[in-house]
């Protein structure tokens, strides 16, 4: 049909595999993806909901944008209190973070910033409770060995094996996972992104 608006072509501004299986979830294929290149360091002194919060954005703006494009980006942390856990550096480190997480809750934030056709950032910021079983040892043990935690923000993948430490869950599953979908689809519907 001539004259008809052309639906704006989605760039993913994330190399996670994680937020590309979640997005074919809502039947959506980024036309490209896109590395932001940024500084990931927390502030000093910076809570976890503006670090996401800031870190989102900053990913969206740090990619360009041609005409006709509308730029996702994400950023997901885990938080103990105040403290943020990023990555984990090494074994130890890992092993650190599930000492903490182990038998009590953590928080697991997530930033969604969305830049559409009018170039203005949108983002979101959503929270899940999460709360682990308390940790043996040797659960601690087998989990750094299956070297599933390394590259993971808190130093767990929910969708993998450390699924079976978690005996509470309050908030969207998909958000642990690595993109809260509901706030991720109502931003792109916004922006005129057509879902599948």
């Amino acid at each position: 049909m001539s004259g008809a608006a052309t639906s704006p072509a989605l760039v993913l501004a994330s190399t996670s595999p994680r937020r590309r299986e979640l997005l074919a979830r809502i039947g959506l294929t980024p036309a490209r993806i896109a590395a932001p290149e940024i500084d990931e360091s927390p502030l000093k002194g910076e809570l976890p909901r503006a670090y996401v919060a800031r870190l989102a954005e900053a990913k969206a703006l740090a990619v360009e944008r041609a005409a006709g494009e509308v730029v996702l980006a994400g950023d997901t942390t885990v938080a103990v209190g105040r403290r943020i856990l990023e990555k984990p550096t090494d074994e130890a480190d890992l092993r650190r973070m599930l000492a903490l997480m182990s038998g009590r809750r953590h928080h697991v934030w997530s930033g969604v910033c969305v830049v559409g056709a009018d170039g203005r950032p949108r983002v979101r910021v959503v929270d899940t409770i999460v709360a682990f079983k308390a940790l043996s040892a040797a659960e601690i043990d087998w989990y750094v060995a299956s070297g599933e935690g390394m590259g993971k923000a808190g130093g767990y993948a929910i969708q993998g094996k450390a699924e079976v430490f978690v005996r509470f869950l309050s908030g969207s599953h998909s958000n642990v996972v690595g993109l809260p979908l509901f706030e991720t689809r109502a931003l792109l519907t916004a922006a005129g992104v057509p879902l599948g």
